[in-house]
């Protein structure tokens, strides 16, 4: 695989990392809590990083490099369309039913959230808009990091196979 596609999966996965860190900074610090959808948004981080450094270590010829990388981009959109949808309830809080959802109950009783429950359990209201930088808020910014990864993905899919 070329280097710069290894530069490329590195940069995936220490950008998802810092972005799971940043979270848990607004969670633990800031008591900022994670609502249902931003913890879909955090295992889609995960998935998305955890794939970006398993292709990075393995270093695969060109088939295994697009499994890899598709499974990326297939992650990275849908992580998209769930911060899109936050964002879409930030704005247009009267369409969301507040309380606790079916999807709040889903998460809470998965396995995950019971070993890890800081980083995977959902306390939060997906509408509640607090944090905001260049005014964008935190699903709008999330959206825009699953677009630029799933585009990276996209172009390592895509790249030349010379080298390995």
């Amino acid at each position: 695989m070329k280097p710069g596609i290894r530069a490329i999966l590195l940069l995936i996965f220490l950008s998802c990392a810092s972005l799971v860190s940043y979270a848990l900074y607004l969670q633990l610090i800031k008591n900022l809590l994670p609502c249902p959808l931003c913890v879909v948004q955090r295992v889609a981080y995960w998935l998305v990083g955890l794939i970006a450094l398993l292709a990075f270590l393995h270093n695969p010829r060109v088939i295994l490099r697009r499994i890899y990388s598709g499974a990326i981009a297939l992650l990275a959109f849908t992580g998209a369309v769930v911060a899109l949808r936050q964002a879409w309830l930030v704005r247009y809080p009267e369409a969301f039913e507040c309380g606790i959802s079916p999807e709040e109950k889903f998460l809470n009783a998965l396995p995950i959230a019971r070993w890890w429950p800081t980083m995977f359990e959902a306390n939060g209201d997906c509408a509640d808009a607090i944090w905001k930088f260049a005014s964008l808020n935190l699903p709008d910014w999330s959206a825009i990091f699953f677009l630029i990864f799933g585009g990276l993905a996209v172009y390592i899919f895509f790249a030349g196979h010379n080298g390995r």
